[in-house]
């Protein structure tokens, strides 16, 4: 299957590895000319504009715009939106907000164009293990683009099948997607996604602080214990009920930089943590959790802790965020 791809970052590029390493074709565009020229040694059919990359692409026609959230998004769509044909789909798969892409899929309809959302979840490793997809959209343009979709998903792998799954479940989400109902939806599934990470990711943090300060000389002599972070971590990665993904990124950093020095501690947030946040007060859904640890991004930007440090190191491992200055 053919697609056209807007937006050769962390991400971007690599989705059309993937695609690619799997038998599909893609017509690539950036604004960085080094990554036009990247992906064109590798494969891809490099366009230097988005008429060019429209004027590449087969009827019917699907872009898909990887870009930050907000005004790159947002132009981007209303230029494609100039260009394509009816029938055509634009496929965002940033970090939208679900209110954007309830609103623009109303509009897209009006010009007899299809809109999709895929909340995309992979970071930096895509490439390798696969993407995680929560889609949004039409059921026959969804079903359209299944190739695509089942090809950047990770697969079933070698992760246990959940006892007791009804066999009338949808497939798809064994293998690492869904189709999770209209425009919209897609994204605010990976909104609750990211709002969980937070939580998560800030468990952890506090734990290790707490593992890292027990040598404190404020307490009493016998009670101070110097602990190896990196062991405690590979253990944990070994048959406990916290093992993870996260876990796993926290081990290698530790392994890496002992003291997490590489990093100040200053947090940056998506802004997925807030929307989460939004959303719950909407819908009067309490969180205490989600909230306390977007708050505590907020804090890491005045004094930051050893637990913060990890913060940023997890970000780094799964996305290569990088810390604000």
């Amino acid at each position: 299957m053919q697609l056209g791809i807007v937006g050769l970052g962390r991400m971007g590029g690599n989705i059309a590895r993937r695609l690619m390493l799997n038998g599909h074709t893609t017509v690539v565009y950036d604004r960085d000319e080094k990554s036009r020229t990247v992906l064109a040694a590798e494969g891809s059919t490099p366009a230097t504009d988005l008429a060019s990359l429209v004027a590449a692409l087969e009827k019917p026609r699907a872009v898909w715009v990887m870009l930050p959230a907000g005004a790159p998004t947002e132009d981007t769509i209303n230029e494609l939106a100039d260009l394509l044909d009816a029938d055509d789909v634009i496929i965002d798969g940033g970090n939208t907000f679900y209110k954007d892409d309830v609103r623009r899929s109303v509009a897209l309809k009006d010009k007899n164009l299809h809109y999709v959302d895929v909340g995309t979840s992979g970071g930096v490793w895509g490439l390798e293990r696969g993407y995680c997809m929560m889609i949004g959209g039409e059921t026959d343009v969804v079903t359209r683009l299944d190739p695509i979709f089942k090809t950047l998903a990770p697969g079933i792998g070698d992760i246990p099948r959940t006892k007791d799954r009804s066999k009338d479940a949808d497939p798809r989400a064994e293998h690492g997607y869904i189709h999770a109902g209209p425009p919209g939806a897609g994204h605010f599934v990976k909104m609750i996604h990211n709002g969980i990470e937070y939580g998560m990711m800030q468990a952890f943090a506090e734990g290790f602080d707490i593992l890292k300060t027990k040598n404190s000389e404020n307490l009493p002599v016998e009670q101070r214990f110097d602990l190896n972070l990196g062991d405690i971590a590979e253990v944990w990665r070994r048959g406990s009920v916290v093992s993870s993904w996260l876990l796993d990124l926290t081990a290698d950093a530790l392994a890496t930089d002992p003291q997490l020095n590489a990093y100040s501690g200053s947090v940056a947030d998506s802004g997925e943590g807030r929307w989460t946040i939004e959303a719950a007060m909407e819908q009067a859904v309490p969180v205490p959790v989600l909230s306390t640890s977007l708050f505590a991004r907020f804090r890491s930007r005045q004094q930051s802790t050893y637990g913060d440090k990890m913060l940023s190191a997890m970000r780094f491992g799964f996305g290569g965020h990088k810390e604000p200055k």
